[in-house]
């Protein structure tokens, strides 16, 4: 990766007066040829370079765009490799054998390679024309709009997100002064900045997310508008809003991604049960366990290691889960409490960000592994060790422990138990004795039929 004074000397031959008509808006852009920067097309992905090259050939201008370009200059390895050309999607679609028009509101294509890897082409777009395309909130309906390069350029969300590598020269064409930005560590909205988060409101979470990822930071008035504009975050689909959840915590900078989102209020429209109770936190709870649930995720993907979201979600609404939970279990065994307890707070917790059941149902069993694990007597241990998630139960149960829930003698049995011999693992449930029930069933009362009504004869 690049360093900030690394990517200042890789455009040292760039002139500043450029750097300063680059962000007019109608001004002539800064190209930055290829000898002044550091994209090489090794570094491309091979089916963006025959989407590019195919659209050239075919007489159509054709672009590399956004945060492709962003992270091949900072040094980081593309996830994704988007493009923009002039082509009008039924003709890109027309161009490639296994491709997909995609969207209603904005339009697009998908062109497949292999198994996993798409590359998404757009066509330029240019500002909403009519007041039908913009809600009451200013969001933008309908993005259907064609236009050129430059309109597409400022019509996009952050200056370092609008930069454009022509396949025709290899060189880098800069409308908004994103290489500016770029060398000054910046995150600036293009244009209008209200205007810019009103047609858009996720663009405040997309901000926050590469803050974390890039270090670097806002530009002040970007900030603030976050600060002033979250309310908006209600507005957007609860299906929207888990994708955006999964990018800003599974991107490996969790921990940071949580506090920037903290800091700025947002999380509060995002989570707001749980938000609520951090608000209110005791000696570190509740933000101890989330904490280091968060700190355990990036570690995991930074050893390459596979991340369920269900877990991610178990500890995110672990809290607003534990307090129902007890509240219930005064009137109720605590297995069903917990049952009714998980059920509860999802169905809120869907209002604001939606869960797909894959990952709720099994957040639903981590949650009432719980209780479960505390009944170890006769043949449950032995039932719960072959249960499929045990494991992800018992992973919780340790993270509980070490936030400070008084559970670690309980966590160490089942790490004992999970790695001692058969022999040793029926002297273990032996000798817990009567100890290991924490919960007793009230015994059951029998119905006592009622007697047939005698036929009168």
């Amino acid at each position: 990766m690049l360093s900030i004074n690394s990517l200042i000397n890789s455009f040292k031959r760039i002139k500043a007066g450029k750097k300063s008509r680059a962000a007019a808006e109608g001004a002539a852009p800064l190209i930055v040829s290829r000898a002044d920067h550091n994209i090489s097309r090794q570094l491309i992905s091979p089916s963006a370079l025959k989407v590019l090259y195919t659209l050239k050939d075919a007489g159509f201008e054709a672009y590399l765009v956004g945060g492709c370009v962003r992270d091949l200059l900072l040094g980081y390895e593309p996830k994704d490799f988007d493009i923009s050309t002039n082509a009008l999607p039924e003709q890109v679609h027309r161009l490639f054998r296994r491709s997909q028009l995609i969207g209603r509101r904005f339009k697009l294509v998908h062109v497949r390679f292999g198994r996993d890897e798409i590359i998404e082409v757009a066509t330029f777009r240019a500002p909403p024309e009519a007041k039908n395309h913009v809600d009451k909130q200013g969001r933008i309906m309908q993005d259907n709009v064609y236009g050129t390069l430059e309109q597409d350029a400022w019509r996009r969300d952050f200056t370092i997100n609008a930069l454009y590598y022509n396949i025709r020269d290899f060189s880098i064409v800069d409308y908004t002064g994103g290489i500016a930005d770029l060398q000054a560590g910046l995150i600036r909205l293009i244009g209008d900045k209200p205007v810019r988060y009103r047609e858009d409101p996720v663009r405040m979470l997309r901000a926050v997310r590469f803050m974390a990822k890039l270090g670097l930071k806002l530009e002040a008035e970007t900030e603030q508008l976050i600060v002033d504009l979250a309310p908006l975050l209600s507005d957007i689909p609860p299906a929207r809003l888990f994708d955006e959840t999964l990018k800003l915590y599974l991107s490996g900078q969790a921990a940071v991604t949580h506090e920037l989102l903290c800091h700025y209020g947002v999380f509060d429209h995002l989570y707001p049960q749980t938000a609520a109770l951090l608000h209110q936190e005791n000696n570190g709870f509740p933000r101890t366990l989330l904490m280091k649930a968060l700190e355990n995720t990036d570690k995991r993907l930074a050893d390459n290691k596979p991340v369920t979201p269900a877990f991610l979600f178990a500890a995110l609404l672990w809290e607003p889960l534990r307090q129902r939970w007890l509240e219930l279990s005064k009137e109720m065994p605590e297995i069903p409490a917990m049952q009714r307890a998980a059920g509860e707070v999802l169905s809120e917790q869907i209002q604001t960000v939606a869960i797909p059941k894959r990952f709720s149902l099994v957040t639903r069993d981590i949650w009432t592994m719980q209780p479960r694990l505390t009944r170890r007597q006769g043949k449950r241990a032995f039932a719960l060790l072959l249960h499929p998630k045990f494991r992800a139960g018992y992973d919780f149960l340790a993270l509980r422990a070490q936030s400070g829930e008084p559970l670690q003698e309980l966590t160490d049995w089942w790490t004992t138990f999970q790695q001692t011999s058969a022999t040793a693992q029926a002297e273990m449930v032996n000798a817990l004795g009567n100890g290991g029930e924490t919960d007793k069933r009230k015994p059951r009362r029998r119905r006592r039929r009622k007697p047939a009504n005698k036929k009168v004869e």
